[in-house]
């Protein structure tokens, strides 16, 4: 069960998905590697600032990248959660076997588990950035200005305003 949520504590993410990404899959790359520098760096100057709760949407690439940064960032500050938002039970059906385990390794290791519906609707991922920004104070966002569901989120975000740490 999941505490009441404070949304003054708490950070949420959305981000790139793989095709939007110039290595795509390959996490070898050294941009990608640099990305997740940047992203550790980035949730432990939150960490440091009071942000307690973080909020991930679980889809691959950055949102993933995120995830297993504050698992790792929670073996330093060890009183920091993390909340899997999954939009619906078949979010990773269609993924490959590799990419399905990594998502259920992740989500076993988030502190809680949100699930915003069972059955896929077209807007299931618009459902579930908007419950992970209406949570937050602080979105961090791995966002080029490309048109997608990045974009919606951070215009959401700015609608509701959220502080936005953009990361290009």
């Amino acid at each position: 069960m999941i505490p009441l949520i404070n949304p003054d504590n708490t950070c949420c993410f959305t981000g790139h998905r793989p095709n939007k990404l110039p290595w795509a899959f390959n996490e070898e790359d050294e941009r990608c590697i640099a990305l997740k520098r940047r992203i550790y760096d980035i949730i432990e100057s939150v960490i440091l600032s009071g942000i307690r709760h973080f909020m991930c949407g679980m889809a691959q690439g950055s949102d993933m990248y995120f995830c297993e940064q504050v698992i790792e960032l929670r073996k330093k500050y060890t009183y920091i959660t993390i909340e899997a938002a999954i939009p619906c039970e078949t979010q990773s059906m269609r993924w490959s076997e590799w990419m399905r385990n990594r998502y259920a390794f992740l989500i076993q290791q988030c502190d809680y588990e949100t699930m915003l519906q069972t059955a896929y609707t077209p807007d299931c991922m618009i459902k579930r950035n908007k419950y992970m920004v209406n949570n937050s104070s602080v979105l961090i966002a791995v966002f080029d200005g490309t048109f997608g569901g990045t974009m919606q989120t951070v215009n959401y975000a700015m609608k509701k305003k959220r502080e936005i740490i953009q990361i290009r």
